[in-house]
């Protein structure tokens, strides 16, 4: 006979003892046993003669923890006669979970069992349920502060009225050429700006153009080099009204950067370097170069071969070279470009040229894009020899006297076509931003015209007065004038540049003697710089052999003229701020 069991003492129980026991026990409890369970064990009290479940080695009463027994179901006392059956896999069945049910001995029915864990429980319906409200709590925190920030904030603008949020300036581009603009954003949209509310230190000419948050004010003249310069817009007001307050910014211009052809018995170079001259570099070179001129991103150059001249356009370091298509096989001269509309222009004429065929100093002008063929500028429907000509500062216009004495006006962008102007005997200069030119007339006096509307006036005499001037290159506020200084029966004994201002107060910034001659006369585009190129030794000089030819030796002398103060000489000619080459 098996036994599963002990009895009393040392006499084992029969499996029928076993099953009778478990019976009754059922049967106290109001329930029978499932027939699918294995035998629950128990085990006999030896001092009371009565049952009760086995325990666990703990002592506890408490179910033991899943992996915790060796792989049997244990009997545990619940409270009010309930008993918790745990099923707990053994080693064969590891991916098993326990399953914990009990009975509830009032109503006999089965309910998940609860532990510590909450696998299953309620109290893992509870603390998932506190880590819910906890997450709800801090989102609720976050939003808070957020929305409080945002309010102070928002307070805060309102209080102190608009603030500048950017800025955007090109301080190169504003020493090259004038229509440069600085642009302040605000951080809110704004009021109407008045140009009365705004100032720029060192003053300078300006206009505004003012919509929603953003203020342009443009700058309508180059600005001076390695100047740092203010802008403020006072009682500035959001839309709306509210607190105003003053827009304020600055910037520093950067020193300026000249280039300048050099000639020689080998090849020509085209340097460029700061105004010591100390760091100059090659930025071209070919065995004969005729003319140059810059842009602020491009080189535009003419060389001389034989059998004709080439056009090349480049980027200013030199790099990225290629060549414009000329009207024919030809010579190429007096070369300039525009400050408008990308164009460059020169005097062209025919390599093959007779009494009886080709074209003379015809003016030319192209995209310096490349793209489109050369256009010849033409008078009356005819192709027009011209003697004398310039492009108007800050367009795409040009002033051109032909052969013949007729002064006119023509842009070539457009469709007006060519605008009579009366007679001239020279163009002595063209005045930026006012479209005004200084002419001399067949008559001989020198005159200022309006390019608009035809009207002109007398120039008037400087104070004191050096006498008619032989070129005249106007800056904003004021003019630079070649003058010949003679003696008490005329005739010549030097030459001076003198600085003309607007009341026609004039004093000398440079001369020379008779043994030299004034070539060149240029102003950097703010009027802060000039240089003057002069050829030294006129009876010791000798002149090169190009189809513009000029003496071997020429100097460039640079001038503050804010100071008066001689700043360089360099070894050169053509510097970059000259509209056109000179003329020997």
């Amino acid at each position: 006979m098996s036994t599963d069991g002990q009895g009393t003492g040392d006499q084992p129980l029969t499996r029928a003892q076993l099953r009778a026991m478990r019976e009754a026990a059922a049967r106290e409890a109001g329930t029978s046993a499932p027939a699918d369970r294995p035998p629950v064990p128990v085990s006999t009290d030896a001092g009371a003669g009565g049952l009760r479940p086995a325990t666990s080695e703990t002592g506890t009463g408490e179910a033991p923890t899943p992996g915790s027994g060796s792989g049997s179901g244990t009997v545990a006392p619940g409270a009010a006669g309930d008993v918790h059956v745990a099923d707990v896999p053994d080693s064969s069945s590891a991916d098993r979970l326990p399953v914990a049910v009990s009975t509830d001995a009032g109503a006999g029915r089965l309910r998940p069992a609860t532990s510590e864990t909450g696998t299953g429980g309620r109290s893992g319906t509870a603390e998932a349920s506190t880590r819910t409200r906890r997450f709800g709590v801090v989102l609720a925190a976050v939003l808070g502060i957020l929305l409080v920030v945002g309010a102070g904030l928002t307070a805060v603008s309102l209080l102190q009225g608009p603030r500048v949020s950017a800025v955007q300036v090109n301080p190169q581009q504003a020493i090259e050429s004038s229509g440069s603009r600085v642009i302040l954003t605000a951080n809110q949209p704004l009021a109407a700006i008045d140009e009365s509310q705004v100032t720029v230190e060192p003053a300078v000419p300006f206009t505004i153009d003012a919509a929603g948050r953003s203020i342009g004010i443009r700058f309508t003249v180059p600005l001076d080099d390695a100047t740092e310069y203010s802008v403020r817009v006072a009682g500035a007001e959001r839309v709306g009204g509210g607190p105003s307050s003053d827009l304020e910014t600055s910037f520093t211009t950067p020193d300026s950067q000249i280039l300048l052809l050099q000639r020689s018995d080998g090849d020509d170079k085209i340097f460029t370097t700061d105004l010591t001259g100390e760091h100059g570099a090659a930025v071209f070179s070919a065995p004969q170069i005729l003319d140059f001129r810059a842009t602020s991103s491009r080189l535009v150059v003419a060389v001389e071969e034989d059998g004709g001249s080439r056009l090349l356009v480049m980027n200013r370091d030199g790099t990225g070279q290629r060549e414009l298509k000329l009207p024919g096989t030809g010579y190429v001269s007096t070369l300039q470009v525009s400050d408008r509309g990308d164009l460059v222009a020169y005097s062209y004429s025919d390599a093959d040229l007779t009494e009886t065929s080709g074209r003379e100093s015809v003016l030319v002008t192209q995209s310096l894009s490349g793209k489109g063929e050369p256009r010849v500028v033409k008078v009356g429907g005819k192709e027009a020899s011209i003697g004398d000509w310039q492009f108007v500062p800050d367009t795409s216009s040009l002033l051109f006297l032909d052969f013949d004495g007729a002064l006119s006006v023509e842009d070539p962008t457009g469709d007006a076509g060519v605008k009579p102007m009366g007679t001239a005997a020279q163009i002595l200069g063209v005045t930026r931003g006012t479209f005004t030119a200084i002419v001399e007339r067949a008559t001989g006096e020198i005159v200022e015209l309006n390019l608009t509307d035809g009207s002109e006036q007398p120039m008037p005499a400087t104070d004191p007065d050096y006498g008619l001037p032989t070129a005249v290159v106007p800056f904003p506020g004021g003019a630079l004038q070649h003058v010949v200084q003679r003696d008490e029966t005329g005739m010549p004994i030097g030459q001076s540049v003198i600085t003309v201002a607007p009341d026609g107060t004039a004093k000398p910034v440079f001369e020379v003697g008779e043994d030299d001659a004034i070539l060149q006369v240029c102003v950097s585009p703010s009027g802060q710089y000039a240089a003057v190129t002069v050829t030294p030794d006129l009876t010791d000089n000798p002149y090169d052999e190009l189809l513009m030819p000029l003496p071997k030796k020429i100097r460039t002398h640079l001038i503050d003229l804010r100071s008066g103060e001689a700043l360089t000489t360099l070894n050169g000619f053509d510097v970059s701020w000259c509209h056109s080459g000179p003329q020997a």
